[in-house]
């Protein structure tokens, strides 16, 4: 016998709750109404974990409840849907199975529900163990004092660095105080120091998981999550979607558990080449594909009846049976293809996710231009199944054409460090501040909750259509769950080849740092203090950079500017180091040729991005055609003639100086000195970069052609 049933929890919301053995080796389903009066089905767990049963569990309040199915050892999350406001408290109804329970399960369920029902008929209060429930007033005075000392955190380090930076106290330096090493400098050492030790400690955690995943053994079909693959397309080059949808049809996942979805972005004749390739890879899947006028924000506008004029009688559909198709194919077919009418890639991804519903417990998010590994939805599924805390994951972006051009060679470089240091270290910590939208995995029924809201997001006044990915994730972050990384799941994404092209996506990204930088410090208090930290440190940090640069240009001489350039190339060779030491490729070695890459292009397109965030598009263009954005170009050029006019001053003013001085002609060492070691190390990367990597580049159409 075992009893379950809904009541009211102290707290005012509604309350789970069952007990006794059950007999079946099956975690059982029971079924509650959800919000639109449909039936969700919840799993409960075994008591102690002894075998299949069910247990008590109270839910307060009516926000996500969730239930632990077990099967023996470890738990393993259910996540229910959403309960209604409208669910009575109820009588404790029974419901019973026939069994053949192991007699120790019996008995201890017997126990349980004597105990169950003495309570009820007012038996000893010592007989109830009631755990005493924090009141809505020390939750809100809990959240209350967070928020004050997250605010104080983020204030302190704000502060600390802002007087660093600016009073300049040295730490150490030689006579004339040429080779200077100051309070800011030390901080930021600490901090690179601090980043790769936390990623190198999470890179030794996930290889620890993955060992504890092979001693499990393969994952068992019968007991797989459900996943949905979503690919968002756009005028994709041909070569690239092929590849994509290769990967995803070669993905070791257990086939009765995944399903594929590709919603194209245009419904138009010359955009049908990508569903027609889409049928062409999973010819033998029995595929689905669908032209939809419309999407699920473009009013449907239903025919007529007849000829009828306006004002006349006319009958409609109640609803658009193009939305309806598309739901009942997502909902039943393995293999589907939408193309809709353009709208963005937001809409896009909106489609695939709406269209899915409840019907899977993950989403896999991908573009067009990705190539997936075999093992990257198992691992990312991995990470989920282990830890019920964790909302969202996001795997090892690399990239796919790293040797079309330099641009491409230094972004793949940029690619590795930004995955496998910074967000490696950001995982430490549970709080990975973007799941990129190449490779990432969600849970849905979570996902589903803010659905409306992360596609409805208006920043200024104006709806938002970029940044999809750090919205997903801030949206995640903001209910107070775990995101992570692991760099045992794997994608080989492209990348822009021409400088052009790569500083409009940039300058794209950048804007949506800003934008999603502000809303996710609404939660800075919900994860842990690193958060709040490595926020205000990158936040600050172009900021200073420019600072720097532009005091050196106009009030420095020019010893302090190449000391500067010296020292910004010796952290990023350090970092380089580092980071080849990691991966154990000697070519990491080339990333600090990023740096002059960062200060004189991505630097002044940061600003402009601050200055434009309220601009939405998808902000490159397709690969049919791709257009030259010049836009990003100005704030180079006025960069470039602000930089040019501050070395043409100091220059001219150094020149009249006297020199005759000790102190003068120590420094006329240190600038022919430092010149020298400035000049060989450009000397020595650019020869290693043109034997080791230049004569392997190739050049690669800037377009495509598809026969419509």
């Amino acid at each position: 016998m075992v009893e379950a049933g809904v009541e009211a929890s102290s707290s005012g919301g509604t309350g789970l709750w069952a007990h006794g053995a059950l007999p079946s080796p099956e975690v059982p389903q029971l079924p509650f109404r959800g919000r639109a009066g449909a039936v969700s089905f919840i799993r409960l767990a075994s008591p102690q974990g002894q075998g299949p049963g069910l247990s008590h569990l109270c839910v307060p309040g009516i926000a996500q409840p969730r239930a632990w199915a077990t099967k023996g050892t470890g738990d393993v999350p259910v996540p229910l849907a959403q309960f209604s406001p409208d669910v009575r408290p109820c009588s404790r109804p029974r419901l019973s199975w026939s069994s053949k329970d192991p007699p120790a399960l019996r008995a201890q369920g017997t126990e349980r529900l004597g105990r169950e029902r003495r309570e009820r008929a007012g038996g000893p209060a010592a007989m109830r163990q009631d755990v005493p429930k924090p009141s809505p007033a020390a939750h809100h005075c809990s959240g209350l004092v967070r928020r004050v000392l997250t605010i104080a955190f983020a204030l302190l380090i704000l502060g600390l660095m802002t007087w660093a930076y600016a009073a300049g106290v040295p730490l150490a330096s030689d006579r004339y105080g040429l080779l200077a090493f100051g309070l800011y400098g030390a901080f930021l050492s600490v901090h690179l120091v601090a980043q790769s030790l936390f990623a190198y400690l999470e890179h030794r955690r996930g290889a620890a998981a993955a060992r504890r995943a092979a001693a499990r053994g393969p994952l068992d079909a019968a007991s797989a999550r459900s996943v949905a693959l979503t690919i968002s397309a756009y005028q994709e080059d041909p070569a690239y979607l092929r590849q994509c949808l290769a990967s995803a049809r070669a993905l070791l996942y257990p086939r009765t558990r995944l399903r594929v979805l590709m919603v194209v972005d245009g419904n138009r004749a010359e955009d049908l080449y990508m569903v027609d390739m889409f049928r062409e890879i999973f010819a033998d899947e029995d595929p689905a594909t669908y032209v939809w006028d419309g999407n699920y924000h473009q009013p449907w506008e239903p025919a007529a009846a007849g000829a009828a004029g306006e004002g006349a009688y006319r009958e409609v559909e109640a609803e658009d049976p193009g939305r309806l198709a598309v739901e009942a194919l997502v909902r039943t077919r393995r293999c589907v293809c939408v193309a809709q009418r353009w709208g963005g890639k937001r809409e896009v991804m909106y489609t695939a996710f709406k269209a899915l519903g409840d019907s899977v417990d993950y989403v896999q998010v991908c573009d067009s231009d990705t190539r997936l590994d075999p093992m990257a939805l198992l691992e990312l599924v991995r990470v989920l199944d282990e830890d019920p805390q964790v909302g969202a994951v996001g795997g090892d972006v690399r990239i796919l054409n790293p040797l079309d051009s330099w641009v491409s060679f230094l972004s793949s470089l940029r690619y590795w460090v930004a995955f496998n240091v910074e967000r490696a270290c950001q995982s430490y910590f549970h709080c990975v501040s973007c799941i990129s939208g190449p490779l990432g995995l969600y849970r849905n029924n979570l996902l589903q909750q803010f659905l409306e809201a992360w596609y409805n997001q208006k920043f200024l006044g104006t709806h938002c259509t970029f940044g999809d990915d750090r919205h997903l994730t801030n949206r995640m972050l903001s209910m107070g769950y775990a995101t992570k990384y692991t760099a045992r799941s794997r994608c080989y994404s492209e990348t822009p080849s021409s400088f052009l092209r790569w500083l409009s996506q940039q300058t794209r990204w950048s804007k949506s740092y800003f934008r999603e930088w502000l809303y996710n410090a609404l939660w800075w208090h919900r994860h842990h203090a690193w958060m709040t930290y490595e926020a205000v440190v990158s936040g600050l940090f172009p900021f200073f950079v420019a600072a720097t640069v532009l005091r050196l240009f106009y009030a420095g001489r020019p010893w302090a500017l190449l000391w500067v350039l010296l020292c910004v190339q010796g952290v990023a060779l350090a970092k380089a180091a580092f980071a080849a030491w990691l991966r154990g490729c000697a070519r990491m070695v080339l990333l600090s040729l990023y740096a002059p890459l960062y200060m004189c292009g991505l630097l002044p397109a940061k600003f402009l991005a601050l200055a434009t965030m309220n601009q939405s598009g998808w902000g490159t263009s397709g690969r049919r055609k791709l257009a030259a954005n010049y836009v990003p170009v100005l704030p180079l050029a006025l960069w470039a003639l602000l930089l040019l006019g501050g070395l043409v001053r100091s220059v001219a003013h150094e020149a009249t100086a006297d020199w005759s001085g000790p102190s003068r002609a120590a420094e006329a060492y240190h600038l022919a000195a430092g010149a020298g070691a400035y000049v060989g190390y450009w000397a020595v990367m650019l020869t290693f970069y043109w034997v080791g990597v230049r004569r392997l580049c190739r050049r690669r159409a800037g377009g495509y052609r598809v026969q419509v």
